[in-house]
């Protein structure tokens, strides 16, 4: 199949994520894209001694209106670093690929493909590659095209005859993707307890500073994480969590 099979439990109850796992790789199309939930996740396997690698496809410079996009990307790109030090990840990649209009393709493909060949993961991490946020609010583009190339690149890596070019001693072909777990999905099947680590992915979008300060509504206060954790809570026995829905390819 294409995309794997999606790995669920029951309407009602979430189960819990794998973690017999080393290395992961997080490619999402914008910086705070992972800081709206799967951070606090992140931080907990960070605590475990598991690597997480950031692939960031843009930097953001098409993020705050009121900053013009030569210098929107710098100060985006630093507080994303910033960002994912709060929750111990140190490498943080970033492509060029422009914000707000990024095209699924070829190029894209071949950019995660290459990533994954050098960093060898064994879970990916993305954001929600549907049309919708649950059939309510319109999905943007980049989201979109950049999951949907995630999944796609995990079957592109570990084939040697596609994007052949693009091998090297260090970026040789992988199929040691066992997962990609998709954050903020309506077909959400498993969550990471976050516990002991929710403060810690709450300080992770708070470093984002520039970037909330230019936001209006719910989107700019960060507290909603905690409601969210505490509504997953209630489908994976009152703990307070992270929901993905995980996407097999093993």
């Amino acid at each position: 199949m294409r995309y794997g099979r999606v790995v669920s439990d029951t309407a009602s109850d979430l189960a819990q994520m794998p973690e017999d796992w080393e290395r992961a790789l997080a490619v999402v199309a914008h910086p705070d894209d992972l800081e709206y939930g799967a951070s606090s996740a992140i931080a907990r396997w960070a605590e475990q001694g598991k690597s997480v690698v950031y692939l960031l496809v843009t930097r953001g410079e098409a993020g705050i209106d009121g900053i013009a996009p030569a210098e929107c990307g710098a100060l985006r790109e630093r507080e994303q670093i910033e960002a994912a030090a709060v929750v111990g990840v140190r490498e943080v990649e970033f492509l060029d690929h422009r914000d707000g209009v990024i095209e699924y393709g070829l190029p894209l493909r071949a950019d995660i493909a290459t990533a994954i060949r050098r960093h060898r993961p064994e879970l990916m991490i993305t954001l929600n590659h549907r049309d919708t946020w649950g059939g309510t609010f319109r999905n943007s583009p980049d989201h979109r095209n950049v999951g949907l190339a995630v999944l796609d690149a995990v079957g592109d890596a570990a084939n040697r005859w596609i994007f052949p070019e693009r091998i090297t001693e260090d970026a040789q072909p992988w199929n040691g993707v066992r997962w990609v777990a998709v954050a903020g999905s309506a077909e959400a099947s498993h969550a990471v307890e976050i516990t002991d680590t929710l403060d810690k992915g709450v300080a992770s979008l708070e470093a984002h500073r520039a970037y909330l300060d230019g936001l209006s509504g719910d989107m700019g206060d960060t507290g909603f994480l905690r409601t969210v954790a505490e509504d997953t809570a209630r489908r994976f026995g009152g703990r307070l969590a992270t929901a993905f829905e995980l996407i097999s390819f093993s």
